[in-house]
């Protein structure tokens, strides 16, 4: 398996925003041919799509969440949105990647992922994360890319009351084919696939005070992917 230290284009920067100064804006109309392009590349490198969770209101984009059940051979749910990629991003022209993603995460097989376990945020939380860093280009006109990391908050606190997490960082799946990372639309749209993988305070902070570079080093201390570990030490 590739390390996240093989893929990484160096010095993409930390997400931090005021508060949102523009109102709710009803979610842009999605597109048929695209939300069937990415249930397809779900299927065809993940598995079966087991269920999806639906947004009832959505602001800006509409955000769902597809999960697929373990298997044998990805023994973990897989969590892939859709909807992100409605809206192009403002991603400058010198940065060379599509305005097109989608965010995923994997969660451990006993993860509680029902609608009477998601009344806790402590079982909630990954989907509200997926949601969340999903619509931040399109609410502050920038845009999510490999290396980007976003605090929760400033400062940054945990993201449920019994969890030592408290940011995240974009980056490239590991867990998969290279051709994964790439949704492709029937008419050419190209999709940035990326993973989230949630940090710990001092890892926040590394990435914070010291760039890409220091904290992909910390990461070789621990093992790293887009497959949530909840116990994992802090590699800061």
């Amino acid at each position: 398996m590739a390390s996240l230290d093989e893929a990484a284009p160096r010095g993409s920067g930390v997400l931090r925003h005021a508060a949102r100064d523009r109102g709710w804006e009803p979610a842009t109309v999605g597109d048929p041919e695209t939300a069937q392009a990415i249930e397809r590349h779900i299927e065809h490198h993940f598995g079966p799509i087991a269920f999806v969770w639906h947004e009832l209101v959505s602001d800006l984009v509409h955000v769902d969440v597809h999960v697929v059940a373990p298997t044998p051979e990805r023994p973990f749910h897989t969590l892939v949105t859709s909807g992100m990629s409605d809206r192009p991003m403002a991603v400058p022209a010198e940065a060379g990647t599509s305005p097109y993603a989608e965010l995923m995460m994997c969660l451990p097989a006993d993860w509680p992922l029902t609608a009477e376990a998601f009344r806790d945020e402590s079982a909630y939380w990954p989907v509200r994360l997926l949601k969340t860093v999903a619509r931040l280009p399109h609410e502050y006109d920038t845009w999510i890319g490999a290396w980007h990391s976003v605090p929760n908050g400033d400062p940054a606190e945990p993201y449920a009351p019994d969890s030592p997490f408290v940011g995240v960082v974009v980056t490239p799946m590991l867990c998969c084919a290279p051709e994964a990372r790439t949704v492709t639309t029937d008419g050419g749209k190209e999709i940035a696939l990326l993973a989230l993988v949630p940090l710990h305070a001092a890892e926040v902070r590394l990435k914070l005070t010291e760039g890409t570079d220091a904290l992909l080093e910390a990461f070789d201390r621990v093992a790293v992917s887009e497959l949530f570990d909840p116990a994992r030490p802090s590699s800061g």
